[in-house]
């Protein structure tokens, strides 16, 4: 307790802690605020008709089943910094960028951003579309501001992000997701509790369950934390009286370097036709629909499968072994029995 208390002793670290708080403060009041035009009543019939309402709601910290004007949450600003990784393998300009530094990174954020307000406007006049029977008076204009609402709502959103990575603690976007999804606990645990009381679940489950999440909890940290390292030497230079170099270290390679990415990719990608063809009243489409519901084996096959290829290919593109080889030379350092250039980069 008391290392947690000198920590707001310290003045940037207290100023900082307080802006965060407070940004999400506004981000949960975001949640409260619906957007205009919109029957809240059919929204939650909707909710009932699937749990792939559920899983959009989580996303967005409960903000989609109040259908505020955070119910996109920040999934157009992730898929769009996916997609501009991805384009800098293809794209010479985003690739000389990259190797811009500070100032190539500043380029490439104004061009996420652009690309974030292009994506969310696109999403949510889908989705205003999709939601027609929830639209009070479903005309073109009242669409076009229910899909301006909802695009100034996931602007904000990346603005937030981008002030508590800036000002705040830091990693903003992972942080609003996480705020959303924990927003959501005490209403799920007070649910636990009266599904106990009423004897449908007993305690054992609980217990059972807690120790389950716990144990996924760690192993995924382990997971996350764990490092291939690969032994490396300097070679001894000698400039002038001095001798530089000659010592041993190591070159840490994630055994995770994706991270979380391909999955948040791999939803949103599934997501995108599992949300078009709830509204399409057809017997055969919606017999599709039923098999591609979160949690069957058909759903879970696609999942996997996504999330392979994607961690494959966006592992491909962020860690590029040939300029990690490369540098080793340059710097005049070599794996043990590894010859420096290619053969580096093949090991």
């Amino acid at each position: 307790m008391s290392a947690l208390a000198n920590i707001f002793k310290i003045p940037e670290l207290r100023q900082r802690i307080i802006f965060t708080l407070i940004m999400f403060a506004v981000f949960r009041m975001g949640t409260h605020i619906p957007v205009p035009g919109v029957d809240p009543t059919a929204i939650e019939q909707l909710f009932n008709n699937g749990s792939l309402f559920g899983l959009l709601d989580l996303f967005s910290g409960g903000a989609f089943s109040k259908f505020s004007i955070f119910a996109m949450s920040i999934t157009p600003y992730i898929n769009a910094a996916i997609i501009m990784q991805l384009l800098t393998v293809v794209v010479p300009t985003l690739e000389q960028w990259s190797k811009e530094g500070a100032e190539g990174h500043k380029k490439t954020t104004r061009v996420t951003r652009k690309l974030t307000v292009v994506l969310a406007f696109f999403q949510a006049v889908g989705m205003s579309i999709g939601l027609k029977a929830a639209v009070l008076n479903p005309n073109p204009v009242n669409i076009l501001i229910i899909a301006i609402t909802l695009t100034a709502g996931t602007t904000l959103l990346m603005w937030i992000g981008e002030q508590i990575t800036a000002q705040g603690v830091g990693n903003g976007i992972s942080l609003i997701i996480f705020a959303g999804i924990v927003a959501a606990l005490p209403k799920n645990l007070a649910t636990i509790y009266q599904y106990v009381q009423a004897g449908t679940i007993n305690y054992f489950s609980v217990v059972l369950f807690g120790l389950i999440a716990l144990s996924m909890i760690v192993f995924v940290i382990y997971v996350e934390a764990a490092l291939r390292r690969i032994p490396i030497t300097y070679a001894k230079r000698v400039v002038g009286a001095r001798a530089y170099g000659g010592h041993n270290s190591h070159l840490p390679l994630k055994v995770n370097p994706a991270g979380v990415i391909p999955i948040i990719f791999a939803s949103s990608v599934l997501m995108f036709p599992m949300t078009v063809v709830q509204f399409i009243d057809n017997p055969t489409i919606q017999k599709v629909a039923a098999h591609l519901q979160w949690g069957t084996p058909l759903n879970t096959g696609i999942y996997v499968v996504l999330i392979i290829f994607f961690t494959y290919f966006y592992t491909a593109v962020t860690v590029k072994i040939p300029d990690m080889a490369d540098n080793l030379k340059k710097y005049g350092a070599f794996i043990p029995g590894i010859r420096p250039g290619q053969p580096t980069a093949d090991y």
